[in-house]
Protein backbone atom coordinates (compact mmCIF):
# COMPACT_ATOMS: atom_id res chain seq x y z
CA UNK A 1 0.00 0.00 0.00
CA UNK A 2 2.68 2.48 0.94
CA UNK A 3 3.89 2.18 -2.95
CA UNK A 4 0.96 3.65 -4.37
CA UNK A 5 1.00 6.97 -2.30
CA UNK A 6 3.14 8.47 -4.96
CA UNK A 7 0.74 7.47 -7.44
CA UNK A 8 -2.41 8.72 -5.42
CA UNK A 9 -0.58 11.88 -4.69
CA UNK A 10 -0.20 12.81 -8.81
CA UNK A 11 -3.76 11.31 -9.14
CA UNK A 12 -5.09 13.48 -6.94
CA UNK A 13 -2.90 17.08 -7.83
CA UNK A 14 -3.59 15.98 -11.76
CA UNK A 15 -7.26 15.70 -11.16
CA UNK A 16 -7.99 18.93 -8.93
CA UNK A 17 -5.93 21.26 -11.18
CA UNK A 18 -7.07 19.71 -14.66
CA UNK A 19 -10.70 19.68 -12.96
CA UNK A 20 -9.95 23.44 -11.87
CA UNK A 21 -9.20 24.49 -15.67
CA UNK A 22 -13.29 23.65 -16.46
CA UNK A 23 -14.58 24.46 -13.05
CA UNK A 24 -12.80 27.55 -11.61
CA UNK A 25 -12.53 26.38 -7.70
CA UNK A 26 -9.31 27.37 -7.18
CA UNK A 27 -8.95 31.17 -8.01
CA UNK A 28 -5.79 32.09 -9.68
CA UNK A 29 -3.68 35.44 -10.40
CA UNK A 30 -4.00 37.01 -13.50
CA UNK A 31 -0.53 36.18 -15.41
CA UNK A 32 1.72 39.38 -16.45
CA UNK A 33 4.69 39.62 -18.85
CA UNK A 34 6.25 36.50 -20.25
CA UNK A 35 3.80 34.23 -18.38
CA UNK A 36 0.62 35.83 -20.13
CA UNK A 37 2.32 36.16 -23.46
CA UNK A 38 2.41 32.54 -23.01
CA UNK A 39 -0.83 31.39 -21.15
CA UNK A 40 -2.60 33.62 -23.95
CA UNK A 41 -0.64 31.24 -26.74
CA UNK A 42 -2.05 27.82 -24.87
CA UNK A 43 -5.43 29.47 -24.45
CA UNK A 44 -6.05 30.20 -28.21
CA UNK A 45 -4.85 27.60 -29.79
CA UNK A 46 -6.79 25.49 -27.04
CA UNK A 47 -3.60 23.41 -26.14
CA UNK A 48 -4.22 24.13 -22.73
CA UNK A 49 -7.51 22.42 -23.30
CA UNK A 50 -5.85 18.90 -24.84
CA UNK A 51 -3.27 18.88 -22.06
CA UNK A 52 -6.29 19.47 -19.25
CA UNK A 53 -8.03 16.47 -20.74
CA UNK A 54 -4.70 14.74 -20.77
CA UNK A 55 -4.42 15.83 -17.11
CA UNK A 56 -7.95 14.27 -15.91
CA UNK A 57 -7.78 11.31 -17.81
CA UNK A 58 -4.04 10.17 -16.28
CA UNK A 59 -5.35 10.87 -13.10
CA UNK A 60 -8.09 8.64 -13.41
CA UNK A 61 -5.74 6.17 -14.83
CA UNK A 62 -3.66 6.32 -11.80
CA UNK A 63 -6.11 5.00 -9.56
CA UNK A 64 -6.66 2.01 -11.60
CA UNK A 65 -3.89 -0.11 -10.59
CA UNK A 66 -4.05 -2.23 -13.89
CA UNK A 67 -3.70 1.13 -15.70
CA UNK A 68 -1.23 2.96 -13.38
CA UNK A 69 2.22 1.98 -14.88
CA UNK A 70 0.45 3.38 -18.39
CA UNK A 71 -0.65 6.67 -16.76
CA UNK A 72 2.96 7.25 -15.21
CA UNK A 73 4.54 6.76 -18.53
CA UNK A 74 1.70 9.28 -20.15
CA UNK A 75 2.01 12.28 -17.22
CA UNK A 76 5.61 12.18 -17.14
CA UNK A 77 6.14 14.18 -20.17
CA UNK A 78 3.62 16.93 -18.69
CA UNK A 79 5.20 16.95 -15.40
CA UNK A 80 8.70 17.95 -17.20
CA UNK A 81 6.64 20.34 -19.17
CA UNK A 82 5.11 21.77 -15.70
CA UNK A 83 8.51 21.63 -14.23
CA UNK A 84 10.04 23.64 -17.21
CA UNK A 85 7.72 26.14 -17.65
CA UNK A 86 8.22 26.97 -14.00
CA UNK A 87 12.39 27.38 -14.68
CA UNK A 88 12.47 29.26 -17.91
CA UNK A 89 9.38 31.21 -18.36
CA UNK A 90 8.33 31.31 -14.53
CA UNK A 91 11.49 31.33 -13.07
CA UNK A 92 10.09 30.37 -9.95
CA UNK A 93 10.88 26.56 -9.83
CA UNK A 94 7.68 25.14 -7.77
CA UNK A 95 5.63 22.37 -7.66
CA UNK A 96 7.06 21.45 -11.08
CA UNK A 97 9.98 19.72 -8.79
CA UNK A 98 7.71 18.16 -6.13
CA UNK A 99 5.61 16.42 -9.47
CA UNK A 100 9.25 15.03 -10.69
CA UNK A 101 10.12 13.82 -7.71
CA UNK A 102 7.26 11.90 -6.74
CA UNK A 103 6.54 10.81 -10.68
CA UNK A 104 9.50 9.42 -10.48
CA UNK A 105 9.82 7.71 -6.89
CA UNK A 106 6.18 6.22 -8.40
CA UNK A 107 8.08 5.03 -11.46
CA UNK A 108 10.50 3.52 -9.53
CA UNK A 109 7.59 1.90 -6.85
CA UNK A 110 6.43 -0.01 -9.87
CA UNK A 111 9.60 -0.93 -11.84
CA UNK A 112 8.25 -4.68 -12.26
CA UNK A 113 5.34 -3.55 -14.55
CA UNK A 114 8.36 -2.06 -17.05
CA UNK A 115 10.34 -4.73 -17.12
CA UNK A 116 8.77 -6.37 -20.15
CA UNK A 117 9.65 -3.00 -22.11
CA UNK A 118 13.32 -3.27 -20.96
CA UNK A 119 14.16 -7.12 -21.19
CA UNK A 120 16.50 -8.18 -23.77
CA UNK A 121 15.67 -10.37 -25.85
CA UNK A 122 17.90 -13.48 -27.05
Amino acid sequence: MFKQIPSYLLAVVYLVFGLNFFLHFIPMPAPTGEVATYFGILFTTNYLLVVKILEISCAVLLFIPKTRALALLLIAPITVNILLYELLIAKAPGIGVILLLVNTLAIVFNKDSYLGIIKQSK
